[in-house]
């Protein structure tokens, strides 16, 4: 015991002592130092290999259809996906994947330290930058978890990531993963869409030369590119082909019939059908779900376009415009629809969206112009729909100026023709498209009931009350409240259906009024002669032209109860068409002809149907007063005419002594003038004066009515 208490208090055992004490704590504090540094360096900021399980973390692109299930473009940000299932694809696109990019797939725990870590350190022997020798699994984690850096401390994560996703999915689970996160080339990732991409097909019909250039093509997708690069891709695929028959996936007499395919792929295109209408789809969308869900939540959208007739509508305004561009025209729009349902059939914003310039300018949503005499219906139905006027109503279509307060000088309206044409029943006033009956309704329903009127029509541009000619404008869209989506379906619980509410702007029976009128061919004739490209042969179609007075705007509008068709040609720069533009025969109608006789072309012929609330009866041709019911009503020629019951066409006819030159006949208002006579004259009144039928009107002043 005296040994041991003498070795315990001897100086060099305490000093041996502190020594170990001193290298103990010291080694622990620096494996502590170590291990703290070691674990922010690899596992600080380690991502979950369970996120892998969340599908929604994978962008997945929305995709915008026409209504019959043709594809019309793909939304994305950054990477365009189209995911699968790994029991859709075919056997030899697996084992093409597995030969060449990690033969041992199904033998490893996440890396392969022979064959994968030895061709690893050899290339990055060669190289000053890591690469290569990943499995399937570190590639799995490498795009969907890490950062694309390449560094000895991502190495490390790569490696330990992978063995731990090896511990949480199974192997048919990561090489379907895998499957759909890689690149592809471009903005293709995933194999779905690199299928899709590069031949229009699904993986399940996929070829087997096919299945190997997309197998080769996650290693290096720009360098093996087939659009860019196709020797190096025919070279790629021909290696994979070699790989896939050393691993006795297929026989010899299978490569070698494989690697005499040509590399053929789809060239590279602007993945976008009728685009005018599919980025307003895309806002549309946008505003309902936000633009992260768009572009990354894989939405399948339905619209109500029809690609076919959206087609066949751009080829028509194509060539059209190129066959009046003598005419001064540079551009186009068509808007095709569904009246009952407000849906969108076609849609050409511009002639030509990639023609560069203001091709992309969508004149349907964006234009705003002046929408010309295609205005005058609603004009007119505003009278019928307030029971001031009927279709017989009498109009003096004389030399009138307008005076307004609000106007600095008096606005005297011209007709196309140059032409007055004395007394014109509304009919007539309305099929010929005459101005100045047009302009006496205006002002006899009072501009500001007009504009609030046009707005039960969604037509919100009319604003001032002091421009008869309404020259603020409309746009295309204005005509109606338009549904453009029909179905959205995503992963996630979402209304199925964006739906337009509508409500009703008039009533059944102006509706048929106005829509027979338009259709009367033989009403038009005046103007537009018999077989003008109005006409669309067997079928009975209502139809408006328009074009304004500084040739800026030309318009043809016409429906039928289950298609409409409206169509504006100009320039983008509002400078003015040539004289050569003419309603009814150039311009706008054969662009709108041809549209609605290529939608009509199997279509039943829909006369306009008369509503109980209106009844026919026979009008006197010259004054438009009911036959046999009213002074100056009997012993007159008539015609037939549609009138909304409880309504009476009636018209100020009456015989009168009138002051007329005695030698010319002339009305002559001067009761001083030395040539006066008075003779019995037939007089007929409108709402703003009166008119001579039987007086010798040539050189008459023009007559100036002030409204309020």
């Amino acid at each position: 015991m005296k040994i041991i208490s003498k070795l315990f208090h001897s100086k060099t055992l305490k000093k041996r002592l502190w020594i170990f004490s001193f290298i103990s704590f010291g080694g622990l504090f620096v494996s502590l130092i170590t291990a703290v540094f070691v674990y922010s360096y690899i596992f600080v900021g380690l991502p979950s290999p369970y996120s892998l399980k969340d599908y929604k973390a994978v962008p997945i692109s929305s995709q915008i259809y026409d209504r019959n299930g043709q594809l019309l473009y793909e939304v994305y940000r950054d990477e365009n996906r189209t995911p699968v299932k790994l029991t859709t694809l075919p056997k030899q696109l697996i084992e093409a994947t597995i030969a060449v990019e990690d033969k041992d797939f199904y033998k490893h725990g996440g890396i392969s330290l022979i064959s994968g870590m030895l061709r690893a350190i050899k290339e990055n022997l060669q190289s000053s930058r890591l690469q290569g020798g990943s499995t399937i699994t570190q590639q799995l984690v490498k795009s969907a978890l890490l950062t694309p850096e390449r560094t000895i401390q991502r190495k490390i994560k790569e490696i330990i990531l992978a063995i731990w996703v090896e511990q949480i999915f199974s192997k048919d689970e990561i090489l379907e993963m895998y499957l759909n996160q890689v690149p592809y080339g471009g903005s293709s990732y995933g194999i779905g869409q690199a299928a899709k991409t590069y031949y229009e097909k699904t993986p399940d019909e996929l070829e087997l030369h096919e299945a190997a250039l997309l197998a080769g093509l996650p290693q290096a997708p720009t360098t093996y590119s087939p659009h860019t690069n196709p020797d190096r891709a025919k070279a790629r695929r021909d290696n994979v082909l070699r790989r896939m028959y050393e691993e006795e996936y297929i026989t010899e007499q299978q490569m070698d019939a494989a690697m005499k395919k040509p590399i053929e792929v789809l060239p590279p295109r602007t993945k976008i059908k009728a685009p005018h209408f599919v980025f307003e789809v895309k806002k549309l969308l946008e505003q309902e779900y936000g633009l992260k869900q768009l572009e990354e939540g894989g939405l399948k959208v339905t619209t109500t376009l029809d690609l076919e007739i959206q087609e066949e509508t751009e080829k028509i305004v194509q060539e059209e415009i190129e066959d009046i561009a003598r005419l001064k025209v540079t551009n186009g729009a068509v808007l095709v629809t569904r009246p009952p349902t407000g849906e969108i059939l076609a849609m050409v914003g511009s002639v030509n969206y990639f023609d560069g310039g203001s091709g992309a300018f969508n004149v349907t949503t964006a234009g705003t112009r002046q929408p010309g005499s295609s205005i005058k219906p609603i004009n007119y139905a505003v009278g019928i729909e307030r029971g001031i006027v009927t279709a017989s109503t009498m109009f003096l279509d004389v030399p009138t100026c307008f005076s307004n307060p609000g106007q600095p000088k008096a606005y005297c309206p011209k007709n196309y023709d140059g032409s007055f044409h004395g007394p014109v029943q509304l009919r007539y006033a309305l099929a010929n498209s005459y101005n100045i009956p047009a302009v006496k309704m205006l002002a006899f329903n009072g501009v500001k009931n007009f504009i609030a009127s046009s707005s039960a029509f969604l037509i919100t541009s009319f604003k001032n009350p002091s421009q008869y000619g309404l020259k603020t404008g409309k746009t295309i869209y204005e005509l109606k409240d338009y549904n453009f989506v029909q179905d959205v379906k995503e992963p996630i619980d979402r209304p199925n259906y964006l739906s337009m509410k509508a409500e009703k702007a008039i009533s059944e029976g102006t509706a048929f009024i106005i829509s027979h009128i338009l259709s009367d061919n033989n009403a038009r004739s005046s103007a537009f002669g018999t077989n003008s490209e109005l006409v669309i042969k067997d079928k009975t179609v209502s139809v408006k032209t328009g074009t304004t007075n500084d040739l800026r705007d030309n318009w043809t509008i016409g429906y039928t109860p289950n298609f409409a068709v409206t169509v504006w040609v100009g320039n983008n720069d509002f400078t003015p068409m040539a004289q050569g533009i003419a309603s009814g025969l150039t311009g706008a109608s054969p662009i709108w002809n041809r549209t609605m006789t290529y939608i009509l072309e199997n279509q039943p012929d829909l006369p306009p149907v008369k509503p109980s609330s209106v009844i026919g009866m026979q009008v006197c041709s010259d004054t438009g007063v009911i036959a046999g019911k009213q002074e100056g009503g009997y012993n007159c020629p008539t015609r037939f005419e549609y009138l909304i019951q409880g309504t009476n066409s009636t018209a100020n006819v009456y015989r009168k002594q009138v002051p007329v030159n005695r030698d010319t006949d002339q009305y002559l208002p001067d009761p001083n003038n030395p040539a006066i006579e008075m003779r019995e004259k037939t007089v007929i009144k409108d709402m703003f004066g009166e008119y001579c039928v039987d007086c010798n009107h040539e050189g008459e002043t023009r007559q100036t009515v002030t409204v309020q």
